[in-house]
């Protein structure tokens, strides 16, 4: 998917300890001791959602057929796309959740890259949005294993199945490399510099854009307000053995 580091050298990790990369490509191409997966609309904000309540949540590739099987093998629920009652891809209905509950979790980007990220040999793979974003980089930043950093900002998808660069996406991985005591290649540093520039206004700047304005037409007006609720969680959901588990006062 997309080639290896190896066959493109610009893409190595270099001198920087920080990279920024876009979508399952950018998980799959470059090469790293940490991914940290951003999809805060809604992916990523529903794993801290869950996670924070003291539950597993295992990703989960979007529309797959085997996900209830899969479900009924590692005794979770299987959520839903949001929209219907019950447990689904929207953060506040998995607030609904508590200690020892399991929930499988599809998604069309921030799963996809979780995966992905897992599959090319990443040793550790992180869920970071808004709410915990700084949580995330004071944690990665106390992992002695962890030297370089990639950010993958999930994006959205066009029609077509392409990748859609999406501004949640970009200030999300952006308050996470702000938060980050590294050095950082220049997409991580104009990142940092974007959150810099919207942080004040990051609620209304991502209530006005393609993607907040697509939840607000769907009605999911209070799952928009939960993920630019900024810092307000000190989770961090890392991926072990299949599943994001809170690791935030673990090695």
């Amino acid at each position: 998917m997309g080639g290896h580091a190896e066959e493109r050298p610009w893409l190595r990790q270099h001198e920087w300890d920080v990279r920024l990369e876009w979508g399952p490509v950018g998980a799959a191409t470059v090469r790293s001791d940490a991914v940290v997966v951003i999809d805060v609309l809604r992916f990523t904000t529903a794993v801290d959602a869950a996670v924070g309540r003291g539950a597993t949540v295992f990703p989960y590739r979007w529309k797959d057929g085997s996900a209830a099987g899969f479900a009924r093998e590692v005794g979770a629920v299987l959520a839903g796309p949001g929209g219907e009652p019950g447990l689904s891809l929207s953060p506040i209905s998995l607030l609904a959740l508590g200690p020892g509950d399991r929930v499988v979790l599809p998604s069309p980007n921030g799963s996809t890259c979780a995966a992905v990220a897992a599959e090319h040999g990443a040793e550790v793979v992180v869920a970071a949005c808004l709410r915990n974003a700084t949580a995330v980089a004071r944690w990665l930043d106390r992992q002695r294993a962890v030297r370089t950093v990639t950010v993958i900002a999930g994006g959205e998808r066009w029609p077509d199945g392409t990748l859609r660069p999406a501004l949640e996406d970009h200030l999300g991985a952006g308050a996470v490399v702000a938060a980050l005591a590294d050095t950082l290649s220049p997409e991580a540093r104009a990142a940092a510099d974007l959150w810099h520039a919207t942080a004040p206004r990051v609620a209304a700047a991502i209530a006005d854009c393609a993607s907040g304005r697509e939840q607000v037409a769907r009605g999911w007006d209070g799952d928009l307000r939960y993920a630019t609720e900024v810092d307000a969680s000190a989770t961090v959901p890392v991926l072990r053995d299949g599943a994001f588990v809170d690791a935030a006062d673990q090695p």
